[in-house]
């Protein structure tokens, strides 16, 4: 999985890394291969610490959706200038430009590529194997994107996605009902801590 993720950051940073004077040209490859690090370790960081819905949802958006604003991106993008200012030397404001150029557009493009049947190379249960060691391979992932994806997941309507509107995805209902909530915190929690506990935390 790193090597298409690395095919489609070197696809897609001409302009942002190769052309870039603030980058000189034999360190093009490793600000490349940090780009791809970023967004794998921020996937991975989400998954094994209690993210995982916020990375199921992303990879239900569609593939011309605006995912630069999604938690998962902005992980990325911290990792990468992180990355950038201390391995490389750069500034906050250059670092911070280099991300902001490519990282949006290399997750919309890894939602797009992973949620097309035809594109066999990103495939999200092959991804979401790698991260896990194979863990995951006895989960349908794509049917939980598809329960934790969009404005589906706010189950209980009050504007935002929590722990109770995970729950209450798994269970079918909405967390009204004290007994019902009760059941609801133990299967959702339990698939969700499942999936952390998968990735390491």
């Amino acid at each position: 999985m790193f090597e298409q993720l690395m095919d489609l950051v070197k696809q897609n940073s001409q302009e942002a890394i190769v052309n870039n004077p603030d980058v000189p040209n034999e360190h093009n490859e490793a600000v490349m291969q940090a780009a791809s690090g970023s967004i794998m370790d921020s996937i991975k960081g989400m998954l094994g610490g209690g993210g995982a819905a916020s990375v199921l949802n992303l990879f239900n958006q569609g593939g011309n959706a605006d995912v630069s604003n999604h938690p998962v991106t902005q992980n990325a993008s911290t990792n990468l200038i992180s990355t950038l200012m201390s391995k490389f030397g750069m500034s906050g404001d250059k670092a911070g430009g280099i991300a902001s150029m490519i990282l949006p557009m290399i997750m919309s493009k890894l939602v797009s590529n992973t949620n097309d049947p035809n594109n066999s190379g990103f495939n999200l249960q092959g991804m979401f194997n790698s991260l896990s060691g194979g863990k995951t391979g006895g989960m349908d992932i794509g049917s939980l994107v598809s329960q934790f994806g969009g404005n589906a997941l706010d189950k209980n309507h009050d504007g935002h996605v929590d722990l109770s509107d995970l729950t209450a995805a798994f269970s079918g209902g909405g967390n009204n009902d004290t007994s019902a909530n009760n059941q609801q915190q133990q299967s959702g929690g339990g698939i969700m801590d499942t999936l952390s506990g998968l990735f390491g935390k």
